[in-house]
């Protein structure tokens, strides 16, 4: 008979109370470390970018390459960091990214050649892909019962949402007064006195009584193969490839199309503006939805919504109505996956090996986000407009919701075990 898994939830632990009291306090601790996170080693780039570039003498497309090699070490470094969350908890981990991140936003500061900030991001990829969302997420997973999952999930990424609405405007009134080598001094400054007593002294593993401990190496290993070879896991691989495609392809280029139906640039950086806010109006969305609804088909409608959206913008795109609200109904579904991925994963899945099954997902997903945005810029170039990127943008949310919903109510097969009857 396969062995059951055996998920860590609250429900399980004779000390549930205190455990449920702790796994607050990581949330709470999250929603400041996520925000200073982000905002200190992501949505500070962009408003760099043009300082860092007229700095170098070299172009901006240069300079944003270095933010690909980061998206790209963090895919690299996804696999491994799952492992680690799994076998050995965030504290170590965690700590370690944000002291990483610290360092590496002086050095990135003290950059003269475009050599040099390629490789100060290479290793800055590495520190967020063990400081970011994705091993914070695996933590509260591993602390909270399914009842209370989302809502543990939903506290962090609600307040990390503000991250660009926060230190953009903080980070262009620093470059303004100290320039963008004392910004970034600034902002290493703060992130480590942030981020990392907060990691070192708060995040630990919860309890585990000792039969638990003794057979989890063998589960984890079993979970993981039954995950891969389980026709759902890459339904959902298929849904969040295409999903985090369009998001980044739109990211880049929303902009640009904006610009070029006539829109002032300030107006159409206004709009873009609104992703951000609307992604944390998507994610009480998604949070009150399924309370009626079983989530993947909240989450396929609301890709629907987006794809409906991406390829209206170019027939309604050129009015100032038409563009907020078409942004809008592609904002809605912004950040969505960043809730739904753990929520899907862990109840398929189990939490034995959610890490591990989660950075083999994320790989490409990291990769995805990374290539959408060069692969819209070849399409824009090769046709010479907008609307063909935008269709592309669609079509891959419709896959994303098709993908979601492909094979959604079979069971996950249990994991194998051989003839000795031990999990294989």
């Amino acid at each position: 008979m396969p062995p059951t898994r055996t998920p860590v939830t609250a429900a399980s632990d004779v000390s549930g109370g205190h455990r449920g009291f702790h796994g607050w306090r990581i949330v709470a601790v999250f929603a400041v470390t996520q925000t200073a996170g982000y905002g200190c080693l992501y949505y500070a780039f962009a408003v760099l970018l043009h300082p860092i570039a007229a700095d170098l003498h070299t172009s901006t497309a240069a300079v944003t390459g270095a933010l690909t090699t980061a998206l790209l070490a963090s895919a690299a470094m996804a696999m491994p960091v799952g492992r680690w969350l799994d076998r050995h908890g965030g504290r170590v981990l965690m700590t370690a990214g944000s002291a990483a991140g610290a360092l590496l936003l002086a050095a990135w500061s003290q950059v003269q050649a475009l050599w040099q900030l390629y490789a100060v991001f290479a290793a800055l990829g590495a520190a967020m892909a063990m400081a970011l969302y994705e091993p914070a997420t695996a933590v509260i997973v591993a602390w909270f019962d399914p009842a209370r999952r989302a809502r543990a999930l939903l506290g962090m990424i609600v307040v990390a949402g503000f991250a660009s609405t926060i230190f953009m405007p903080l980070t262009g009134l620093l470059e303004h007064r100290y320039g963008w080598r004392g910004t970034l001094l600034v902002l290493a400054a703060l992130y480590a006195a942030v981020t990392v007593p907060l990691h070192a002294i708060v995040i630990r593993r919860p309890s585990q009584g000792a039969a638990t401990r003794r057979s989890t190496s063998a589960t984890r290993r079993a979970e993981v193969r039954a995950a891969v070879r389980d026709a759902r896991f890459w339904c959902l691989a298929v849904a969040f490839v295409a999903h985090g495609a369009a998001m980044s392809a739109m990211t880049v280029h929303l902009v640009g199309f904006l610009v070029t139906v006539g829109h002032p640039a300030t107006f159409a950086a206004t709009v873009a503006g609104l992703l951000g806010v609307l992604s944390v109006t998507g994610r009480l969305l998604l949070t009150a939805a399924r309370r009626r609804f079983r989530i993947h088909v909240v989450v396929a409608g609301i890709f629907v919504v987006q794809a409906a959206a991406a390829i209206s913008l170019p027939f309604i795109g050129g009015t100032r109505l038409g563009a907020v609200v078409a942004v809008t109904g592609f904002g809605i579904g912004f950040g969505v996956a960043s809730l739904a991925t753990p929520s899907l994963l862990a109840d398929r899945y189990g939490t034995t090996a959610y890490a591990s099954i989660a950075g083999t997902l994320n790989t490409p997903v990291t990769l995805a986000k990374a290539g959408a945005p060069l692969g819209a810029a070849a399409l824009y170039t090769l046709t010479g407009s907008y609307p063909p990127v935008l269709v592309a943008i669609g079509i891959g949310s419709l896959a994303a919701a098709a993908g979601i919903l492909a094979r959604a109510a079979s069971p996950a097969p249990p994991p194998a075990v051989n003839s000795a009857g031990v999990v294989a």
